[in-house]
């Protein structure tokens, strides 16, 4: 029977490479001199650590960053942006941490989505994936394309399609 996951799976390869570029844009760059504006990729915890002097600061580092995610087609929608700390004198810190894997209420609302649509497919939560099986081939493309256009708040990638 015909086959495929929708995950969400970001690529941390690339992710560590613009968080090393960013980390050389901000030694480089005149404005970001004798600040404490840094940036650093914890992998085990999927979490990027942005620490500046002010909020201003934090954005202009967020900003390189997206860019640089962005030159390396990784999906910035990826990032859940935490809230701003204050961390001792005037420094502040933010965390960004990674999605990875599809959160029950988001599986809920593709699953919800798809009974929706009529099309003749079953979608089954798997952990943090979500497996869409059909008898055609046609229905499951079609189904790719429908959750393309329906979740927009998460980057989604469909794997395993089997034949």
């Amino acid at each position: 029977m015909p086959s495929f996951d929708a995950v969400l799976d970001p690529n941390l390869v690339e992710v560590r490479n613009a968080v090393d570029q960013t980390t050389k844009e901000i030694g480089t760059r005149f404005d970001f001199k004798g600040t404490s504006a840094a940036i650093e990729f914890k992998e085990k915890e999927k979490q990027i650590i942005v620490t500046g002097d002010s909020d201003f600061q934090l954005d202009q580092v967020r900003d390189i960053l997206t860019n640089k995610l962005t030159k390396r087609s990784v999906d910035v929608r990826f990032l859940d942006i935490g809230k701003v700390e204050k961390i001792g004198g005037d420094k502040v810190k933010q965390t960004l941490t990674i999605k990875a894997g599809i959160e029950s209420d988001l599986a809920k609302k593709i699953q919800k989505i798809i009974k929706d649509s009529k099309i003749k497919v079953q979608a089954a939560i798997q952990g943090d994936t979500v497996r869409v099986t059909g008898n055609k081939r046609d229905d499951l493309q079609t189904t790719m394309a429908l959750l393309k256009k329906e979740i927009t708040e998460a980057p989604l990638s469909f794997n395993n399609f089997r034949d």
